[in-house]
């Protein structure tokens, strides 16, 4: 078995932003993971779906290449929906609905087929959700990491801290990071994860970029600029993708930070996944090196 595991959410969004409005976007953190992680590594999705999912949704992910073997439907179910409208910034986002339907209920089981993968990601979702899967994680020394995010911070601070000590690496913003340490400084939180047993700490920073620390180090990586964000849905979950699809694939974690933001960049370009579905590593790796030039100058 190789490749990535990601577990996580699917469901359609509603979306407001400065550019305009779109309604029952495919989304959820496992596709925009997904799509990102499948440009650079096999990637197998884990989620559940309600009856009104469309099938042609389906045949996008594996048209993509998207292993949709552990994609569930549950008969007369709701698929989950979210409803958000962004600032102007782009930065902050209310929540004006979420449907949580079938994701409310969901007990992930993987079958025998899917628990020897070396990487897995627990994408945002329920932490008590996301340590049973990591129960059935079967190899000795697998590269797990996981996402969180304030809700879980607030209502479940201490099965996310039993993740942050029982994986192999934690993806959060730097709101989120401060919230689990109580710590304002971004790199000093990052440092005390690290030392409650974290092994990577990625700490997302929006148009900033990110940090990464490990060890005693500490990567630094800028966002690429964008000139017009349309939509920043699923960004985080795109880097996430990049990431660990690189890290599978052989690659060191500066790089696989490198991909990230720039799968990243490329997801706020449009409404929902769309552009993420006819990208090329080619795409990816011209902005690289834009980046890259911009970071020697």
């Amino acid at each position: 078995m190789s490749g990535v595991l990601v577990v996580g959410s699917i469901g359609y969004d509603t979306i407001e932003t400065a550019a305009g409005r779109r309604d029952d976007v495919l989304g959820g953190s496992a596709v925009y993971f997904a799509l990102a992680a499948r440009l650079f590594s096999e990637v197998a999705i884990v989620g559940v779906v309600g009856e009104d999912f469309r099938n042609g949704d389906v045949e996008l992910l594996r048209n993509a290449g998207v292993d949709t073997t552990c994609l569930t439907t549950v008969p007369g179910g709701k698929t989950f929906r979210w409803h958000g409208r962004y600032h102007d910034d782009m930065n902050d986002r209310d929540t004006v609905q979420v449907d949580l339907n079938v994701l409310g209920c969901f007990d992930p089981e993987l079958p025998e087929s899917h628990r020897d993968f070396p990487y897995v990601f627990l994408a945002n979702g329920s932490t008590a959700m996301q340590l049973k899967v990591l129960e059935q994680v079967r190899p000795a020394s697998p590269k797990v990491y996981f996402d969180t995010m304030n809700l879980w911070i607030e209502t479940e601070r201490e099965g996310v801290m039993k993740l942050v000590r029982h994986t192999d690496g934690v993806v959060l913003n730097d709101s989120e990071a401060r919230m689990l340490t109580g710590i304002p400084n971004t790199v000093a939180a990052g440092r005390y994860l690290v030392e409650q047993g974290a092994g990577d700490v990625v700490v997302k920073k929006g148009e900033h970029g990110c940090i990464a620390l490990w060890g005693d180090r500490i990567s630094v990586i800028p966002a690429y600029p964008l000139a017009e964000v349309v939509d920043p849905t699923g960004a985080g979950d795109s880097f996430a993708g990049a990431l660990m699809a690189v890290l599978a694939s052989g690659g060191e974690l500066h790089e696989a930070l490198m991909a990230g933001t720039i799968a990243a960049s490329f997801t706020c370009e449009s409404f929902g996944p769309e552009k993420l579905v006819d990208l090329t590593i080619g795409d990816i790796r011209t902005r690289l090196n834009e980046l890259a030039a911009m970071m020697s100058e």
